[in-house]
């Protein structure tokens, strides 16, 4: 079975290192086999601030608010994946906006969760699927652990992915970009390029177990 993989950018800015990244692992995940789909926040539409509760649901009926066509077209991404990939920089200790609104737009209660009566803890209805993080930053890895407390990895895979069943199997922290010589983000490269080759191959699709 081919390993189904959506590939998220999530900054706003185009032609970044984030990008060579994400290409990186594209790439290799696709010459392992993989069917690979990416969504490019700094290019494809940013999902705007939700203006009423009923944008933060999935209709449930045709008399229900539809949702905005680009936001239904990213659900169907993360329903199709069954491995997501999200890379990002750090900005101000988390991610950026532009990744945030598509977090909210797109992880919606009836599709990624459902609340149930009488209890806070949700049905998780993306379970079964796997994700992976990349982020780039400048602040030392010390700093992110001690002062920023891993805010970014803690709101992406335990607060978001997690909270829709969504198992995170690894996290990639790259640092400092800034000071990254053309050595370091070389070898930085060939090491995503590495998880795009085992995500995309038999061993990995194993390990993400998706839906069908």
């Amino acid at each position: 079975m081919t390993a189904r993989i959506l590939v998220v950018i999530g900054t706003p800015l185009p032609d970044t290192y984030t990008h060579a990244l994400a290409a990186a692992y594209t790439e290799a995940a696709r010459s392992a086999g993989a069917d690979v789909r990416v969504v490019d926040l700094a290019n494809d539409p940013i999902p705007g601030h939700p203006r009423s509760r009923a944008q933060l649901r999935a209709p449930r009926t045709d008399a229900d608010t539809p949702l905005d066509p680009e936001v239904a077209a990213y659900l169907d991404d993360v329903r199709w994946a069954q491995h997501l990939v999200f890379f990002h920089p750090q900005w101000w200790g988390t991610m950026p906006a532009a990744l945030k609104a598509f977090i909210d737009r797109v992880f919606l209660s009836g599709a990624a969760f459902r609340y149930r009566e009488g209890t806070p803890i949700p049905e998780r209805l993306l379970t079964g699927r796997t994700a992976r993080m990349v982020m780039t930053m400048d602040s030392p890895r010390w700093w992110n652990r001690f002062v920023y407390r891993g805010a970014a990895e803690a709101g992406l895979t335990r607060a978001t992915l997690g909270y829709c069943g969504i198992r995170t199997i690894g996290i990639t922290r790259l640092s400092p970009i800034r000071l990254g010589d053309e050595t370091r983000r070389a070898r930085w490269l060939s090491r995503i390029a590495a998880l795009g080759t085992r995500d995309g191959g038999v061993a990995a699709r194993e390990v993400v177990g998706a839906p069908s």
